[in-house]
């Protein structure tokens, strides 16, 4: 599936040296593959090299480096891969992260609990305190780490998620205060539900296991987040894609210390939201947010990408 028919053209990306993280597949590669398409010189770091070598042969341009941003030691590792490949750094997108434990607090492993918070918030900070020397070298530079929608809200039944999300929120902003006077801009990108390749493939083994029919299960998966959202529908790769590009351009010179939601403005993250318990009710009701008939463009436009 291509994530970048609809990626922007940016002024001032083209020999940009850019590194992210977290992009062997899924929106990490296709924000890598944005900043290809924009004539940056990209280094992507994954913990999977199998999805490496798939990216490379893609995109032979490409550079790549196996890590674990858990480890310091293999962040240290990656960064002279990244002085190596490109001489420098002018932008980092941190986008490597993990979905973590769900269900009530009082089960959470606490396992589970610190291995997320070491992905998540450890991870981002080991590649952040690493790269501010580059930029700062470079006389400036981008910082873009990957939050969440659930760093702006509340997430029942997922609270290691969320609190490592606004961890990442907190973070960005301190460093913004802190770098801004090194010509260094810090911000989080917060998306919505975004619906690519990695989450289909869930839903389709949910659905197979459960003898389901997939087509039901991806509407019913639509339904569960599309009437949360004010704009209904589904949030794509690409669409976060043109907005991390977007502030690391000229364009985005003056945007630092901000959580930039691209998530059709949710609403809520409670599971499933009331307007999808209504229509469960009663299928014909008339919800506000189909007026005009934008809701069922957008399950076309789902259908379309994701059918069988």
């Amino acid at each position: 599936m291509d994530d970048t028919r609809h990626i922007g053209t940016y002024k001032g990306l083209a020999g940009k040296r850019v590194l992210v993280t977290g992009a062997g597949r899924g929106m990490g590669k296709t924000i890598a593959l944005g900043f290809l398409r924009n004539d940056a010189r990209v280094l992507v770091a994954d913990s999977d090299d199998g999805r490496l070598q798939a990216f490379k042969a893609e995109e032979p341009l490409v550079q790549t480096c196996q890590v674990d941003v858990t480890d310091p030691a293999q962040v240290d590792r990656l960064f002279g891969a990244v002085r190596d490949s490109l001489g420098g750094l002018d932008i980092v997108m941190n986008n490597t992260g993990v979905s973590g434990p769900v269900g009530p607090v009082e089960g959470v492993d606490i396992d589970a609990w610190n291995r997320m918070m070491a992905i998540n918030v450890s991870g981002a900070f080991h590649v952040v305190r690493r790269a501010v020397p580059l930029l700062k070298a470079a006389g400036g530079g981008s910082i873009m780490i990957n939050s969440s929608t659930a760093g702006l809200m509340g997430y029942p039944y997922r609270v290691a998620y969320a609190a490592s999300k606004f961890a990442l929120v907190g973070m960005a902003r301190s460093l913004a205060m802190e770098l801004g006077g090194h010509g260094i801009r810090v911000n989080t990108i917060c998306p919505g539900p975004v619906y690519a390749d990695r989450q289909d493939e869930g839903v389709v083994a949910r659905a197979r296991a459960a003898g389901v029919p997939v087509a039901q299960a991806r509407e019913r998966y639509f339904e569960s987040f599309a009437m949360s959202l004010s704009l209904p529908d589904s949030i794509e790769p690409e669409d976060i894609a043109n907005m991390v590009l977007f502030v690391c351009s000229d364009a985005g010179r003056k945007i630092t210390g901000q959580s930039l939601a691209v998530d059709g403005d949710t609403q809520t993250l409670i599971e499933p939201p009331p307007a999808a318990l209504l229509l469960q009710a009663d299928p014909r009701a008339a919800l506000p947010q189909t007026t005009g008939g934008y809701l069922e463009r957008a399950r076309a436009r789902f259908v379309a990408r994701f059918g069988d």
